[in-house]
C-alpha cells in the first residue's frame, strides 16, 4: 500500500480501520463469487487512475489484507480473472494461517 497515492492510502487505512473495529466500511462492497459477504472490495479513484483492495472478514480476530492493485482496464468494472485467481490463493493462504493460529491458542 505504500506505493499508492496519498489521498488512496488514506482512503483504504480509514476504510481498514473501520474494518477492525467491526464497523462496515461505507466504500466497501463484497466481491462476488466468494460466497457471502465475507470478501470485500475497497474502490478509490484517483486522478492517476482506479486502485482498489481487497480483504476479509471470516475471522473474528483479524482483517487480512488479501490483494491492492490499480485497476488497468479502461472497460468495464469486473475485477481481471488474474487478480480473481491470486485473491483465492492468498484467501485460502489466510484462512491456513488462521487454522493454524487458532490451533496453537488452543
Amino acid at each position: 500500500m505504500q506505493t499508492l497515492p496519498k489521498s488512496v492510502r488514506r482512503s483504504f487505512g480509514t476504510a481498514l480501520f473501520a474494518a477492525q473495529m467491526g464497523v462496515a466500511p461505507p466504500i466497501a462492497k463484497v466481491l462476488k463469487g466468494f460466497g457471502g459477504a465475507g470478501v470485500l472490495e475497497l474502490i478509490e479513484d484517483d486522478r492517476s487512475g482506479t486502485y482498489r483492495a481487497v480483504y476479509t472478514v471470516r475471522f473474528t480476530t483479524a482483517v487480512y489484507v488479501l490483494h491492492v492493485f490499480q485497476k488497468k482496464s479502461k472497460q468495464g468494472i469486473a475485477t481481471p480473472h488474474q487478480d480473481i485467481e491470486l485473491i483465492r490463493s492468498r484467501l485460502k493462504f489466510a484462512e491456513e494461517l488462521h487454522r493454524k493460529a487458532d490451533h496453537e491458542d488452543s
